[in-house]
This record gives structure tokens, sequence and C-alpha cells, in this order.
């Protein structure tokens, strides 16, 4: 298997660059789906197994974060990352395969995120994708990033039933959709400027912590007063299902200057104040539009997705609030809840189960960095 990883197969690749092969759709008992991402800072691959119409089955996957590398400069660099998930792809795609107990004969789909995500990333994983389908004549299926996330609740021990109302919540979007199936994705409303991650990140960082700063106001504000800083909810009472957080990160801004040094003291009281009152600003916007998300639709089921989701704060609220309005709420593991190869791969074959999108082996790769979930339309 190694040497069939090293000895070879790009050379093959670049024989059959630009060419297509015809494959009759896959019908299979059992089909095997490894799975690619790679649109930031994470590099995940994955191996799901499908059986008829059960749901898929994650055999292995395996993740390697690049946060450590990007530290020193504060925020991801793309040619940075780029450059990374080339070192880090095939020694990940050889330990997910023998996790499984599995060979690459043994493949019958590589699927890879195709799109949102930066331009650079998201070639690597294509591209190795599509070598390593042309070099096993296997096809090839690009996945929505989006919708891997959407759809990663799946992979948990309480996975979901359709319809539901997704609040999809990473650094990069924010999001409240009608799920209906596989593919059938109505947008309620989303953020009309940063997301709620970047507003964690953003504020993070006025506060002096390093990146990714998120998970480090979130730990922070464990330790403060979340009423002790009167800070704005954004369109708290627009009307509609839209958000904005701009101008929370302005406010805190605003208020790290009036407390002073303390604001960025470790240690300091007044930090943790700051950090606390942030996230219940966040998490108060977050949890009222989600829940008016649900009574609006008349929807009695709730997921929550990316890595947003993994929140403490965010995911004690919304149970309270789900328990008493007598809706079920759901959750990807977290250690699922950031970008991972199981999503991938479990997006691209429930998508093949339904139906909405076929597996071709077309290798003249391409990538959508910028794709809107709502623009996805089965092929």
């Amino acid at each position: 298997m190694v040497g069939a990883l090293k000895g070879g197969f790009v050379d093959r690749w670049i024989m059959a660059k630009g060419r297509t092969r015809t494959h009759a759709p896959l019908k299979l008992a059992v089909m095997r789906i490894l799975g690619i991402e790679s649109s930031c800072d994470e590099t995940g691959v994955a191996l799901v197994e499908t059986t008829g119409s059960a749901l898929p089955r994650l055999l292995s996957h395996a993740l390697f974060s690049q946060i450590e590398m990007h530290q020193a400069y504060g925020g991801v660099v793309p040619e940075l990352a780029s450059r990374d998930h080339i070192r880090r792809v095939l020694p990940l795609t050889r330990q997910v395969l023998a996790e499984a107990g599995a060979t690459l004969a043994e493949i019958d789909v590589v699927a890879y995120t195709r799109g949102p995500g930066l331009a650079g990333a998201l070639l690597v994983g294509s591209g190795v994708a599509c070598a390593l389908a042309a070099a096993l004549g296997k096809p090839v299926l690009g996945v929505h990033h989006l919708e891997g996330h959407l759809l990663s609740p799946f992979l948990s021990a309480d996975p979901p039933e359709f319809p539901f109302i997704a609040l999809l919540v990473s650094g990069g979007h924010t999001q409240l959709m009608r799920v209906d199936g596989v593919g059938r994705y109505d947008l309620l409303g989303e953020t009309i400027d940063d997301a709620a991650g970047e507003a964690f990140d953003k504020s993070a960082k006025l506060m002096g912590l390093p990146y990714p700063g998120g998970p480090g106001l979130s730990r922070l504000a464990e330790q403060g007063n979340p009423a002790a800083y009167k800070l704005p909810r954004p369109l708290l009472h627009s009307g509609d299902l839209d958000f904005s957080f701009a101008g929370l990160k302005t406010a805190v801004l605003t208020q790290s200057q009036k407390i002073g040094p303390a604001a960025h003291t470790e240690g300091a009281p007044e930090r943790a104040d700051l950090a606390a009152s942030t996230q219940a600003a966040i998490v108060e916007v977050l949890v009222k539009k989600s829940m008016t998300a649900l009574k609006t639709t008349g929807t009695k089921r709730l997921v929550v997705a990316g890595g947003v989701g993994a929140n403490r704060e965010l995911r004690a609220q919304l149970n309270a609030a789900c328990a008493k309005s007598q809706v079920r709420v759901h959750y990807p593991e977290l250690h699922l809840c950031t970008d991972n190869g199981a999503m991938i791969a479990m997006a691209a074959a429930m998508r093949l189960q339904a139906g909405v999108q076929t597996a071709q082996a077309v290798y003249s790769f391409d990538v959508k960095p910028r794709w809107p979930l709502q623009e996805l339309t089965p092929v």
C-alpha cells in the first residue's frame, strides 16, 4: 500500500489528466468512500462505509491541525497552509487505511472538499484526490465544505432525522437553514458581516489572547461575570433571522480601551469579565435566532454544526432552551466539530445514497473558493 502511494500514482495521474473514464452509476451493496479535507488550516482524511440504505459508518479518520505553525503570525497564512497540506495528506491517508484494515484497492470513491475555502489549500486536496482516483481507476466526488458540517451530526451516536433547522456556526460562516433532506436546503438567515467565529477570534485578539482566540476566550469566560459589561446584541430584535457581529467587535474594542491595561493582563478579573460578557452576547443572539427559526417553521429538531458548535456555553443554553420548547437538539461529536475528513466522506456517502449526485471519473478538477451552500445543485 505504501509503495502504491509513493511509487508512481502521480506519474499515472499525469498521463490520465483531463481524461474522462465512463463509469456506470455506483450501485454497490457495500461502498467505501475516502474523504479528504484541506479547505483551511486542518488536513483531514477519513474512510466511511455504506451498506444499503443504512447510515454510513465511520471506519477511521485522522486529522492534523496547523494551529501551532500559524500562531507565530496571529492567523492563517494561506501559502504555509497549502504547503503543509502537501506534507500531511499522504501520511494521513496511510494512517487511515492502516487503522481501518483497508487497502487502496478497496476504495470505491475518493471525495474531497471542492469549496469554499482557501484556493491553494483546496487545490492540494482536490489534486491528490484526483491523482489517487485516476491511479486506481475510481470515480471522484467534490463536496461542499458547509454541507460536510451540516451532515456531520449523522456521525454521532444520536443522529438526527429530517427535517430539521440547522445552525451552521464557524469561523467564516453563521447561517440558519431549514433542511428537508440531503441536498434540500432553504437558507433562512445568515451573517451580513462578521461570522460568530470571527467575533470570538477578533475579540480574543483585542484581549491579547493567542491564535486561535475563540477557544481561549471561552476558557477565560468561565472565570468571569457575563453581566459585568453591557455589550450590544446586534440584530437581536430585527424581526428576521440574519446575524451581525461586526458591531460587537467594535464594542469590545471600546470597552477594552475603557478598562485599560487590565483588559490585556493575564489573571486580571476585568479581562475574564470582558471575555464572559463577549461570549454571553454572541451566545444570546445565536440561541434566540435559532429558537425563532424553530418556532416560525414549526420544526421540532435542531442541528448545530461547525467549530463554534463545540462552545460549552452555547451548548448549555441551547440545551436548556430546546428542552423548554420540547425540541430535540443534535451536535457532532466534539472531535468532529472542527474541519475534518470524516464529514467530507460522510457528505459524499449520503449524497450518493440519496441519488442527488453521482461520482464520476473526471479528473480535470476545479475548486470553488467562494461557493454559497444555496447554490449547491444535484450533479
